[in-house]
């Protein structure tokens, strides 16, 4: 299995980020099959196209929440490193505190 779970949609709140503050946090390395994916779909067209990070950020986009890594953006870059038989890839991870554990 290349991913953790594959899935649709995302189950955590609302992050707020902009792509200026996703470009604030630090790529760090995280294995493929510790990713959950919040896409279940993929458009071939853009797994091979060789720009298709141009006009984006280089890193994919993690979401951490309650002990999961969630793949926001970059499920094409993900698979296209397992194609190419890497077991991990640099993304950018943000930490989405859990506010049922603020709130108690």
């Amino acid at each position: 299995m290349i991913f953790k779970e594959v899935r649709e949609g995302k189950p955590y709140p609302d992050h707020g980020l902009t792509l200026k503050d996703w470009s604030a946090v630090p790529p760090r390395s995280v294995r493929l099959d510790e990713l959950v994916t919040t896409k279940r779909e993929l458009a071939l067209d853009k797994l091979l196209a060789e720009d298709s990070t141009f006009y984006g950020d280089l890193f994919p986009h993690v979401v951490a929440w309650k002990g999961n890594y969630y793949l926001e953006d970059g499920l094409h870059r993900a698979l296209r490193a397992a194609l190419q038989q890497r077991t991990a890839i640099h993304v950018r991870v943000y930490e989405l505190p859990d506010a049922t554990a603020a709130t108690g």
